[in-house]
């Protein structure tokens, strides 16, 4: 195994050291203020970045911000190319790009948070981003996605857009990152759940597409929940495990990324040097960064008991 393979993975298993974890999500889901929550999470990776936060959304977005921020300096660390194995993970960095600049609020994958925020800055892990920002309109996004790594949509509407990219993310991954595909498949089961029996919307062709590779057709096509559920593959039927109705998938939600947290603990457990690794550490540090943004509001809110957080993440 090469010197940069040992490198970025000892910096990666550094960094989880410092992730506040479970315990540290339920103290903070537990504060009564926002500013005793931030304060809480000083000593922590994210402390440098939460700091200067004075809203529940500045709080949240500075999370994710640093995760963003460790995810360019593993790639950094790994041997040239590396980058290609990190970019697929941090696709949703991109698709919130796109999302903060589409005309309608509240759309699939929007940027709900409220002020208008600068650009995530992707660095290496960009796909098409350079080429995305010029566009201004819906109509641009659908032409500039479709001649990128992304490919069209199938529409410009936003709820198309972001859709279109979720599900072209989840095939990427599953094809260039083999220890992940179990994830991209337990992701397009629930986002293609969620836009038939939710929304009540068909998936455009491309999406369609996708969305067929990872689940197969037959359950793209199932024409109820329960029966879309039975027809997933066992490599993504565990996402909807004990999820009856649609009404549920929120459930299912929590489920994957508890999935993604244990399986991804379980890869930094084998000790290896290489890229099986560096995923399984690059998903410890998505899960607690989703934990801590849900535990900040939480706090926000006053506090919610313990038990009632431990329910939803």
């Amino acid at each position: 195994m090469s010197a940069g393979w040992v490198a970025g993975v000892v910096r990666a298993r550094a960094l989880t050291v410092r992730c506040p974890g479970p315990s540290g999500a339920r103290e903070t889901a537990a504060s009564t203020t926002l500013d005793d929550a931030l304060h809480g999470l000083a000593g922590t990776l994210y402390g440098k970045y939460v700091r200067t936060a004075v809203s529940l959304p500045e709080a949240q977005r500075a999370v994710t911000a640093t995760l963003l921020w460790h995810l360019r300096v593993l790639s950094g660390w790994l041997p040239r190319g590396g980058a290609r194995l990190l970019r697929p993970l941090a696709a949703g960095f991109e698709i919130a790009n796109v999302a903060s600049r589409l005309p309608v609020r509240g759309s699939p994958g929007a940027d709900s948070e409220g002020p208008a925020w600068q650009p995530y800055r992707l660095g290496a892990l960009e796909t098409a981003w350079r080429v995305l920002e010029r566009a201004v309109t819906p109509a641009e996004l659908r032409a500039a996605l479709a001649v990128s790594p992304w490919g069209d949509p199938g529409a410009e509407a936003p709820w198309a857009l972001i859709t279109g990219m979720r599900m072209a993310a989840a095939r990427r991954t599953a094809g260039a990152v083999p220890s992940a595909r179990r994830w991209a498949q337990g992701r397009a089961a629930l986002l293609t759940a969620r836009e038939r029996f939710v929304h009540r919307r068909h998936l455009l062709t491309p999406a369609r597409r996708n969305a067929a590779a990872l689940l197969g057709s037959r359950a793209v096509d199932a024409p109820s929940f329960r029966d879309f559920r039975d027809r997933l593959p066992s490599a993504a039927r565990w996402a909807l495990e004990g999820v009856e109705e649609p009404g549920e998938l929120w459930r299912a939600e929590a489920h994957w990324w508890r999935a993604l947290h244990e399986d991804g603990a379980a890869m930094l457990r084998e000790g290896r040097y290489g890229p099986r690794t560096m995923v399984g550490a690059v998903a410890v540090l998505s899960v607690d960064a989703w934990r801590v943004r849900a535990a900040l509001e939480s706090a926000a809110r006053g506090g919610r008991p313990l038990e009632e957080f431990d329910a939803l993440v």
